[in-house]
């Protein structure tokens, strides 16, 4: 059942369309915002449902916007009054929330209904496919790893396949609770495993939501970030 009655760029109030807004206490800084999503949250059905993409992007994205925003300004205002002891309490905040806000802007770019190309493989002339296929020989290959990993997941947490900068490896990887992919490690998908991304639909058995969500990969939007990185 699909729960989007109306497009999802229209669902939230339009400031949030340039991903920032500009805020001021002493000092001008940005302020994050919701991106916009380039489907509805219907269109990913029947592997991710529509009530589960409302509830994610519009309760639980939007409360790492939040958390991250009301961080960034209360650690403004503990620097400006001195106080190092609530600075320092408050980055921990900032990245819980801002994890939780790229990782999430990660994870919506990265997925797509079949109309849009959602499940297909990158064309076999890029740089990103040829690059999979000499080192894992498939891609059946590289999302069976990835799938391990997201199995492994003790908790919550995100399994990315990145690209290593450093050697140009493509890796799979796993963190916990909200950190990242960081460093040399270019995300190029990222997939959610806390159980905010899939007990609504299927319940305890994790493994099923493992295996559906490979068929609303934007395997193109995962090229385009490996050639960037």
């Amino acid at each position: 059942m699909s729960f989007i009655r109306t497009p999802v760029r229209s669902a939230l109030n339009a400031s949030r369309n340039s991903g920032v807004a500009k805020m001021s206490i002493g000092a001008v800084r940005t302020k994050v915002s919701l991106p916009d999503l380039k489907w509805d949250f219907g269109d990913l059905e029947p592997f991710i449902s529509g009530q589960i993409n409302e509830l994610h992007y519009t309760k639980h994205h939007q409360t790492y916007v939040n958390g991250f925003n009301t961080a960034i300004e209360q650690h403004a205002e503990a620097q400006a009054a001195g106080d190092v002891k609530k600075a320092v309490e408050l980055q921990q905040h900032i990245k819980f929330h801002g994890g939780g806000y790229l990782n999430h802007n990660l994870f919506w770019a990265n997925l797509a209904p079949a109309k849009q190309g959602g499940g297909e493989l990158p064309a076999e002339n890029t740089g990103f496919h040829k690059k999979v296929v000499e080192q894992y020989g498939s891609f059946d290959k590289l999302i069976a790893l990835t799938n391990t990993k997201l199995a492994g997941i003790q908790g919550s947490g995100w399994a990315f396949i990145v690209k290593n900068a450093e050697n140009g490896a493509i890796e799979v990887i796993q963190t916990y609770n909200q950190d990242t992919a960081t460093g040399q490690f270019k995300p190029l998908v990222a997939i959610d495993a806390w159980e905010h991304a899939y007990y609504l639909q299927y319940k305890n058995v994790k493994a099923d939501y493992f295996k559906a969500i490979w068929n609303v990969i934007n395997w193109a939007e995962a090229s385009k970030r490996f050639d960037a990185a």
